[in-house]
């Protein structure tokens, strides 16, 4: 067994140093990198709920609600704190993936060094690890803080699963991996394969397996409590992954085996030669090629039977082999999760088990070799640099949308979802136009994909073609009648064309099927205001409140409805809570002043529009404004509150917020 101590030693300390080198060296350039619109928006700058940073709200929000068809309440933690210290700069969220990576390696090493008690094969084991260029998908990708913190606390597993089994039975300890366990569950639900990978190290390195052959059910007893922790979160999964389950008659049960087989073996070649590594690899067409499949299965079955057969004199191999059999599993494509066939950042923690197996397997091969020390170092420093150097280009592909999908492009054919993506990318640039082309070219590749219709529609909109936009969200609807955001943005896209009466019913359709659409509550309750039906509207804005309490454009149209009913000082704190949310909010800063004057505090409203024209100096309406309070506040003399006069000496009213900055 290996040694107890817990502190580390010199050598320890620069290897770990080194590692760090190593990582910031690789990945450090995301610091300078983008949000991509790949779901960095869903997940941090367009996410009300994280961008506020961390909020009482927000955690109830993490914990209760399954977005992006995944419970990860510790990964939007995480997102929260990181917009709590670096607001929406992007370059401090990467820097927190990059460091996240880094510790990760470096506890990859000293729990391998602990279990096994060998030195260098731990340190290269975590070397190829940090540097291999699959790493920068699940580094380089802030929507992919899931893969980083999984893996800190999957390590943290490990270690603490050695601490309990290195000790007498304590139940603090096994409380402690429980623990560490569940928050890695709700950092990423991939790790609901730990048991298994904790059953294996028990063969080796730990020889638990082997001296206790004839009572291998304690084994398997002792880790009930994590397989009903996995147990639970695969139903809450399951819950919440139902709309995006591609099922069998889509994809049958043979086209899933072969395309897991084709998946398992292009993983092992990409291990060893990792070229052409893009974000979206196209699906396979359901027409397989069979001999590919053929050959992929040979492979699989070959490399199995030769690390069961050497399992006596190599244990290392059939633990590395079944690691990487088993944590794959759940991502492999037998049960098909979205568009993705497979994905780089699938790779992150299964590979370890191929690199622990070819670094033994190649320190026992040297073993006998007098030279063996001398010629794995001269290997080690030729084969790590070209890796790191592979992994710092592939991650400066990652610094920007259109530099992402113009090289997913060029290295792959036929691939709607880079297309999709190149057509979002210039979309958010405002190259409305080509943007909208590579939409048509998704959609000729994917006519059923309802999301590429859904982003065409809304670059349409933004383009001022409003009549080909409806027909692409109508497309959408045809394709799934339940899509709730679809029948908001279409609502949304009637409202602004004057169809009020439509998009209400649009608003209400969206409702019926997501009752808990903050949006659709905040659209429904200005479709109705509109209408003059204040009390319905008010209702829709508090229920939109109530879920979103940092909702501006919320706040701002609840200060409306309470000016319109004389309640000024109930639609002052409305506007304020506005303003802290977005402090750039123009018509909640026009509402303020407006309400404040109202209330004879004209000091404060002349304030706040002098803090209007700090954003727009050249205001007309502020500025006509602001003179017309200056030389009121000079002559009034009444206590009791006056409208202000508007512009030809007209009253003006409160304004909404002219587009909801939900969409």
């Amino acid at each position: 067994m290996v040694s107890r101590k817990i502190t580390l030693d010199k050598v320890e300390v620069a290897v770990c140093a080194l590692l760090l080198l190593a990582v910031l060296a690789a990945f450090g350039q995301t610091v300078q990198h983008e949000f991509l619109d790949l779901d960095d928006d869903a997940y941090v700058y367009g996410n009300r709920h994280v961008s506020h940073g961390l909020t009482a709200s927000g955690v109830v929000w993490a914990f209760s609600q399954g977005e992006q068809a995944s419970w990860i309440p510790l990964t939007w933690l995480s997102l929260m704190l990181d917009c709590q210290f670096y607001d929406l700069h992007a370059g401090g969220h990467h820097l927190t993936n990059v460091l996240l990576h880094a510790l990760t390696a470096m506890l990859l090493f000293l729990m391998l060094r602990r279990m096994t008690g060998r030195l260098w094969p731990s340190a290269l084991v975590a070397a190829l690890f940090a540097v291999h260029p699959l790493r920068t998908e699940s580094v380089a990708w802030v929507t992919e803080r899931k893969d980083v913190l999984s893996g800190l606390f999957f390590m943290l597993t490990l270690w603490a699963y050695l601490e309990y089994v290195r000790h007498r039975f304590s139940w603090a300890r096994y409380a402690l991996l429980i623990v560490l366990f569940a928050l890695g569950l709700m950092a990423k639900p991939m790790l609901v394969t730990v048991p298994f990978v904790l059953l294996v190290l028990d063969y080796w390195p730990l020889g638990r397996m082997v001296a206790r052959l004839r009572s291998f059910g304690p084994l398997i007893i002792e880790k009930l409590p994590l397989l009903v922790l996995v147990a639970g979160d695969c139903l809450v999964m399951m819950l919440v992954q139902h709309h995006t389950l591609v099922f069998s008659e889509r994809l049958p049960l043979w086209w899933r085996l072969g395309n897991a087989a084709l998946n398992y073996v292009t993983y092992l070649g990409q291990f060893f030669w990792p070229a052409g590594l893009v974000v979206v690899y196209p699906r396979w067409d359901l027409a397989l090629p069979w001999w590919q499949v053929g050959a992929a299965g040979l492979v699989l079955a070959g490399v199995t039977a030769a690390a069961f057969l050497a399992r006596r004199k190599c244990p290392y191999l059939l633990v590395g082999w079944l690691w990487y059999l088993g944590m794959l599993l759940p991502v492999i494509g037998l049960l098909q999760v979205g568009c993705t066939s497979r994905a780089d950042r699938f790779t992150y923690l299964p590979q370890i088990g191929l690199a622990i197996a070819l670094i033994w397997g190649a320190a026992d091969l040297c073993r006998a070799w007098p030279y063996r020390r001398w010629a794995s170092g001269v290997a080690s420093a030729l084969i790590l640099p070209v890796l790191l150097g592979c992994a710092f280009r592939q991650t400066s592909f990652w610094c920007d949308g259109e530099t992402l999908w113009t090289r997913t492009l060029a290295l792959t054919s036929q691939n709607y979802m880079a297309h999709n993506g190149m057509g979002g990318a210039l979309a958010s640039d405002h190259r409305l136009k080509e943007g909208i082309a590579h939409f048509r070219q998704a959609i000729a590749l994917a006519p059923h994909s309802a999301l590429v219709h859904t982003n065409l529609g809304n670059a349409l909109i933004e383009a001022g073609r409003p009549d080909e936009a409806e027909n692409e969200f109508r497309q959408v609807l045809e394709l799934d009648p339940d899509d709730a955001r679809a029948w908001e943005r279409l609502g949304v896209l009637l409202a602004q064309r004057g169809r009020i009466d439509e998009a209400i019913a649009c608003f209400r359709r969206s409702l019926e099927i997501n009752p808990n659409n903050a949006d659709a509550c905040y659209d429904l309750g200005k479709a109705l205001f509109s209408r003059g039906r204040q009390a319905e509207a008010r209702k829709l804005f508090e229920r939109a409140n109530e879920l979103v309490p940092d909702y501006v454009v919320v706040h701002n149209e609840l200060g409306m409805v309470m000016a319109d009913h004389g309640q000024f000082n109930a639609a002052i704190k409305h506007f304020e809570r506005a303003l802290d949310g977005d402090p750039r909010c123009r018509s909640a800063r026009l509402n303020l002043g407006q309400a404040l004057a109202t209330c004879g505090r004209f000091p404060e409203a002349i304030a706040q529009y002098r803090t209007a024209l700090r954003f727009d100096p050249h205001d007309p309406e502020v500025l006509d404004q602001l003179a017309q309070l200056l030389a009121r506040e000079r002559g009034h003399t009444a206590t009791t509150p006056q409208k202000i006069p508007g512009p030809g000496g007209k009253g003006i009213g409160f304004q909404p917020e002219r587009q909801s900055t939900a969409h």
